[in-house]
């Protein structure tokens, strides 16, 4: 698993044409900083205005994913991102001179190698996972598609899909993990319908469209001469309109190619929420118009929820016991308010804190209605956060950390006898002459209890 944030070790650039415009188009992928995300720049429009890639900004999703800001698009970055996302980049800026990516050979393996022979480098920051705790379920019922998101240990796909055609009637592909993306996944390449063809045109779409950038399904016969009429718009030779089939130079990559390249969009469609995802989508009949509605319905989730509850298995081994704990802590009986440590990051730490009836404090807080007391899960995050200071310092039992402010507390619910406490502590700035500001999130299950941000000062004991 991927620990820290990625970037590309360099830069490259790719040229094609346009499958919409017909244009020849440049689009270059450059590194970022941490928590740059997916950027896009339109190098071609004065002043090189830049459009955040994430799912809230995606204007159009006819025939591929469109992502806009006022009157800036740029359209067909379902492969590049999805490229990006499978290959593990976090943080790229992309510059394109046109309103979309070049749609190259229709697939996504052309931007792997190219990741690939660019390189990467870690950056020193972790990476911060949407973790799917619950499922989740997104319907259209005019079409019948329908995406539902469930638990998993990484982004893992499943594709269904149903046409009227005697080609591909239906079909199915899955994804177990994104180590199968480069060589099952990537080289799938985008699919029409040669009686979508005509529609396509006079909507002044697919003027980059050849038998090169897509696999063209001829089902249905057609008179020889609508047939003909259409092989010259696409610059293409004609065909005897009686045999049925795939038109393409090019044989199909996998029996099931159309179903793979849905996969391949869906990774795509899914890097737009600008986190990577551990959880699994199983997508029937999907599309970008539900793709892109399960990922603002995630995007949504983000924002409400700024962090996400911990993962509590109570099997795993911890990263701190309780013995380690006392070493780093100088609390003692009825004031240690931390069991253990369960995780431990650059960035963060969380600790537990078992409550049972046999608490000290329940004793007066209050004989009827037993409830902890608000300032003592305050003194819990700021145990933690000590925790999280001293297990960096050597001879750490010789310090002891102290509060000097607490901002922004809030108590949501009640923390009773039983509650098993989660205790997230995030430090918000670099330790600077042994002063730590953190911010703290207690949690029971997957309920957010009581948060505050505070400041410490470690001290060395006399």
């Amino acid at each position: 698993m991927i620990v820290k944030q990625r970037t590309l070790k360099n830069s490259f650039t790719l040229k094609g044409q346009g499958l919409h415009t017909g244009l020849q188009i440049e689009v270059t992928f450059n590194p970022a900083p941490i928590d740059h995300g997916y950027k896009i720049k339109r190098t071609d429009v004065e002043g090189s205005p830049v459009i955040d890639a994430l799912a809230e900004n995606v204007v159009a999703t006819q025939r591929g994913t469109v992502l806009g800001k006022g009157e800036i698009t740029v359209s067909t970055v379902e492969h590049g991102l999805s490229a990006l996302y499978a290959m593990g980049i976090d943080n790229c800026l992309i510059e394109v001179n046109a309103s979309e990516f070049p749609i190259l050979d229709g697939s996504g393996i052309e931007y792997v190698k190219a990741i690939k022979e660019a390189g990467y480098m870690e950056q020193e920051r972790d990476r911060d996972y949407y973790i799917v705790r619950k499922k989740t379920e997104v319907t259209d019922p005019e079409t019948g598609s329908r995406l539902i998101l469930l638990p998993d240990s990484c982004l893992c796909v499943n594709s269904f899909i149903e046409f009227d055609s005697k080609f591909i009637p239906n079909q199915s592909a899955s994804m177990e993990c994104l180590t199968e993306y480069e060589t099952e996944i990537a080289p799938a390449r985008t699919f029409v319908f040669v009686r979508d063809l005509q529609k396509l045109r006079e909507a002044g779409l697919i003027k980059g469209g050849n038998l090169d950038n897509a696999i063209v399904i001829y089902e249905r016969e057609l008179p020889q001469k609508e047939l003909d009429e259409l092989a010259d718009l696409l610059n293409v030779p004609h065909q005897n309109a009686k045999e049925l089939g795939y038109l393409n130079h090019k044989a199909i990559a996998y029996p099931n190619e159309p179903a793979r390249h849905k996969i391949l969009d869906i990774i795509g469609d899914m890097a737009l929420i600008g986190k990577p995802i551990k959880g699994r989508i199983i997508a029937t009949k999907p599309g970008h118009a539900i793709n892109n509605k399960l990922a603002r319905l995630i995007r949504k989730d983000i924002k409400m929820n700024e962090v996400q509850p911990p993962i509590y298995d109570p099997n795993a081994e911890p990263k701190l016991d309780n013995n380690k704990v006392r070493t780093l802590l100088p609390h003692r009986y009825p004031f240690l308010l931390v069991d253990k440590v369960i995780e431990k990051t650059d960035r963060f730490i969380v600790g537990v804190k078992n409550t049972t009836t046999n608490e000290p404090f329940f004793v007066g807080h209050f004989p009827q209605e037993p409830v902890m007391p608000g300032v003592l899960q305050i003194e819990a995050m700021a145990q933690v956060g000590g925790i999280f200071v001293l297990d960096g310092l050597d001879e750490p039992e010789r310090y002891s950390t102290y509060f000097l402010k607490i901002d922004n507390v809030k108590f949501r619910q009640k923390v009773v006898p039983g509650d098993t406490l989660l205790i997230r502590v995030e430090m918000t700035s670099e330790v600077r002459r042994g002063i730590a500001t953190m911010r703290g999130i207690v949690f029971v299950g997957d309920k957010v209890v009581s948060e505050a941000d505070f400041t410490a000062q470690v001290i060395k004991n006399k």
